[in-house]
């Protein structure tokens, strides 16, 4: 899949794509229909286009962390749908101040040279958010693309949206996120240096910043992980405390993870941790004994849960 982080000067190969748009935060069910129409529409190649930062973020940058994704991780799920080419538009001032008929004539046409654009039946663009799927519509008519819109999919009672997903995770149901996903919800970054407290207990762990995104419940997760680069590159199971570490002080939200069976060395390596399951709430301990032996029971209770995974 080609990145291109900007709609100007594209090769002409990244030209003449049939176009899913969106935020895709999540990459949910929901989103794959919008994505899977534009793959049916025609025969050109596939691509997405969204916006780097969310719009959300420009527009309220003080407000809590509530991305279920990073861009890396939307990356990543995207390759694996089998998309061509992926237009992560960088949002700020320029494109916040396009109206809907300056952003279908100079990014779609002029920059993208769009084919056909498919979008969700909510979705809305342009300054102000002024313009909707028929207004898309219209313009498409008018500028030489085709447009479809897509009707929200959920499970007859309720629409699939990454506000639903951010509600099941922050309660811990990260098996009804899935449903809605249609795959577990991934945390992806880079390994960074901890304080090893981990390894001097006897559980050394990968530590993955959480910055930006929504909190799923703190606590004690089962997971599988995904060794994405470096020499060690692997699939296994894991146990992950997702939270502030209440044993050793007040502490930034960063998420630990075990592998289990694993030996190499992860620093500066980039995983991906699928959060199959729940374990526990984080907890304060008496004593670093006590820690250890709850550790222990975490990861045998993990590994029971993975072997049906």
């Amino acid at each position: 899949m080609h990145i291109h982080d900007d709609w100007s000067g594209l090769p002409p190969d990244a030209r003449g794509a049939t176009v899913a748009m969106g935020n895709f935060d999540g990459v949910h069910l929901g989103h794959r229909a919008v994505i899977e129409a534009a793959g049916r529409a025609t025969d050109a190649p596939l691509g997405i286009l969204t916006f780097e930062p969310h719009p959300r973020e420009f527009f309220n940058p003080d407000a809590p962390p509530f991305r279920l994704m990073n861009a890396e991780s939307r990356a990543n799920r995207l390759a694996r749908l089998g998309v061509d080419h992926l237009y992560q538009l960088p949002f700020g001032p320029v494109l916040a101040g396009l109206t809907p008929e300056a952003f279908a004539r100079d990014v779609l046409v002029g920059g993208l040279g769009v084919r056909h654009m498919t979008v969700g039946a909510d979705f809305r663009f342009g300054r102000k958010r002024a313009g909707d799927a028929q207004t898309l519509a219209d313009l498409g008519a008018a500028l030489g693309f085709g447009v479809t819109a897509v009707k929200l999919i959920g499970n007859g009672t309720q629409d699939y949206s990454s506000t639903a997903i951010r509600i099941a995770l922050s309660k811990g149901r990260v098996r009804d996120a899935e449903r809605m996903l249609g795959h577990w919800h991934r945390i992806e970054g880079e390994v960074v240096h901890g304080e090893k407290r981990g390894r001097d207990l006897g559980w050394p762990t990968a530590n993955l910043r959480l910055d930006g995104l929504h909190l799923p419940r703190l606590g004690v997760y089962a997971v599988l992980v995904d060794v994405l680069t470096g020499p060690d590159r692997t699939s296994c199971q894991g146990v992950a405390s997702l939270g502030v570490r209440p044993m050793f002080g007040r502490n930034a939200p960063n998420l630990e993870v075990h592998l289990f069976d694993f030996d190499g060395d992860l620093y500066g390596q980039h995983l991906s941790v699928a959060l199959v399951e729940f374990l526990r709430d984080e907890e304060k301990f008496d004593s670093v004994d006590a820690l250890i032996a709850q550790i222990a029971a975490d990861a045998r209770q993990a590994r029971q849960v993975l072997t049906g995974a």
